[in-house]
């Protein structure tokens, strides 16, 4: 005759592997998901300057052919991280002399490949429509990134 302790020994030793696997899962997994976990990057001094001719010349509207302007957008970067962070996005908005938004409907404007612990600088490329008075204005930048190489 069997006594409900032994009647549930095999379910026990299912739920002591199950629990064993997570547990051990658990401990592979939460230190390479620190290395993907999004690290913020402040971003300031904010300025730009027109393309030089070679960048600049012929440049169209994205998805259009309605003539544009080129600009380098240049920064200073603050990571506090202690580590170096790579694929940073950056996020903003920018307004031209009238503030109306110059890309409405995106938030990422940008990208940064590599961002060193510590202040550094930067600097990215937009084009915008010809049309828009200047000067331009920056507001809310940010950048966002990753402590370990992702694939892309």
């Amino acid at each position: 005759m069997k006594t409900p302790s032994s009647a549930n020994a095999p379910f026990l030793r299912h739920l002591l592997t199950l629990t064993l696997c997570l547990v051990a899962a658990a401990i592979v997994w939460l230190p390479s998901a620190a290395a993907y976990a999004l690290v913020p990057v402040r971003l300031f001094d904010l300025s730009y300057e027109v393309c030089p001719d070679e960048l600049g010349r012929g440049v169209v509207d994205a998805g259009s052919s309605n003539a544009a302007n080129c600009f380098i957008i240049h920064g200073k970067t603050e990571n506090t991280s202690g580590k170096p962070v790579v694929n940073a996005d950056i996020f903003g908005r920018i307004y031209d002399a009238t503030h109306n938004t110059v890309f409405p409907n995106r938030n990422r404007i940008g990208a940064i490949d590599e961002i060193d612990p510590g202040l550094g600088e930067f600097s990215f490329q937009i084009t915008v429509s010809a049309n828009l008075p200047e000067p331009l204005q920056f507001e809310g930048f940010k950048a966002s990134g990753f402590k370990g190489q992702v694939r892309r």
